[in-house]
């Protein structure tokens, strides 16, 4: 048996022959009679009362225990009492992400799961509560399948610490009946070279190399704002993304590039010159944000971009009043209503530059791991599943390849030695 049952009602004691006598306990006749107790997983001891009467039952429930840590299905019997919303809000505070991550992360939990499952406790979830919750999910408007796949990761993350506490005894996101959530189906279109210029030159001078950044080496939005004059490597051939300018709860603040990691893209000489040009007509200018979070170091970079005020270039106010109106001008969204306002384009964000840059650099043939590593991307898969449509067919190639080597055997003397 995984424990032991404690009479509490009687204690052993040494009697006249030396024999040890059970003999009444100052608890006798009050409260549970037996305690079930056995030490956990985690080495410390765990217990469970029981009313007078009830041994056997004590004596079940110990074997259960014990069954349930021979085939790895063991929960803590503590997880009754802690809700998805406590052990969520204590996993989040022993996270090693970025503060910004965290903070996303526990708005998403806070605005989305909490109402449906914060109040369950830890141990009872099963298949059928994720199931209820992708169907409120897909049910709210506005929530896209992306955004779904987010949240559900959040989930599946919690429960499976869960599940390494011994609170759970498997993660129900892995039941086959959950159906996870798709990517959205539409497929990236990369804007050609044309809309690529019509929209450089639709822009105010000072914002129009960085279309030639985000075109020519595929930054984010973020990482062209946070660019400075010293991530140009002295050979002139390197470009350093080393930062970004993120909004967290509305304030702006340098950070790392998405993923926290840093990279090189190399410079095409086409966008050096680019820049050069544009340093030369607009000189950097220094700006001082936090570090990753509001309340975090100063930090300060000489800015390649600024706004006309000479500050940082804010990315609500870039986005609604320089770039739509580039877009309305190159034809790839309507003009503004008589309200001024212009549609929504998130598949014509600056967003649409990186895709223009991995199409260009993979119909040219270049390997997909090079294009991940280029686009600050975590992993190669990630990239092929967002550009492997872009990339060339290779039938025609590899019938070149074999023709051209079969016809250079044709030419060559196979006698009979040839094939043994």
């Amino acid at each position: 048996m995984a424990g032991h049952i404690q009479d509490r009602w009687y204690k052993t004691e040494i009697g006249p022959d030396d024999k040890p006598v059970k003999v009444k306990s100052d608890r006798y006749g009050t409260g549970m009679r037996y305690r079930a107790r056995y030490v956990g997983p985690d080495g410390s001891e765990k217990s469970k009362s029981f009313p007078d009467g009830k041994k056997r039952i004590a004596e079940k429930w110990l074997s259960a225990i014990e069954t349930d840590m021979t085939r790895g299905q063991y929960t803590d019997p503590k997880s009754m009492q802690i809700t998805f919303r406590q052990y969520a809000e204590k996993w989040l505070d022993s996270k090693t992400s970025s503060p910004i991550a965290r903070k996303e992360l526990g708005r998403r939990l806070r605005l989305h799961v909490y109402p449906v499952l914060g109040s369950r406790p830890i141990g009872t979830f099963r298949p059928e509560h994720i199931r209820e919750l992708l169907a409120v999910l897909e049910a709210k408007p506005g929530v896209g399948s992306s955004y779904i796949r987010n949240i559900f990761a959040d989930v599946q993350s919690v429960l499976s610490a869960a599940v390494d506490d011994t609170l759970l005894s498997r993660n129900p996101c892995g039941a086959r009946s959950v159906r996870r959530p798709k990517p959205d189906a539409h497929a990236v279109v990369p804007w050609d070279l044309a809309q690529v210029f019509a929209v450089r030159s639709a822009l105010l001078e000072r914002y129009q190399a960085m279309v030639d950044v985000g075109a020519g080496c595929g930054l984010r939005q973020g990482e062209v704002f946070g660019l400075a004059e010293d991530a140009i490597d002295a050979d002139g051939h390197t470009l350093h993304v080393v930062r970004q300018i993120k909004h967290v709860e509305g304030h702006p603040v340098f950070a790392l590039p998405k993923g926290g990691k840093k990279r090189d893209v190399p410079l095409p000489d086409v966008v050096a010159d680019a820049l050069r040009a544009h340093m030369d007509a607009f000189k950097p200018v220094e700006i001082t944000l936090p570090w990753d979070v509001p309340e975090g170091p100063k930090v300060t970079a000489r800015l390649i971009f600024t706004a006309e005020q000479g500050g940082m270039v804010w990315r609500s106010n870039f986005n609604g009043k320089e770039w739509k109106p580039a877009l309305a001008v190159a034809g790839l969204i309507p003009e503004a209503d008589e309200n001024g306002k212009y549609e929504s384009a998130r598949e014509h964000g600056m967003h649409a530059l990186r895709h223009f840059y991995a199409s260009a650099l993979l119909d040219a043939g270049e390997n997909i791991k090079a294009v991940s590593e280029y686009m600050g991307h975590a992993d190669p898969a990630l990239t092929l599943r967002v550009y492997a449509h872009l990339m060339p067919d290779s039938r025609e190639r590899a019938r070149r390849v074999i023709d051209t080597v079969f016809q250079r055997a044709s030419q060559e003397d196979h006698g009979p030695q040839t094939a043994q």
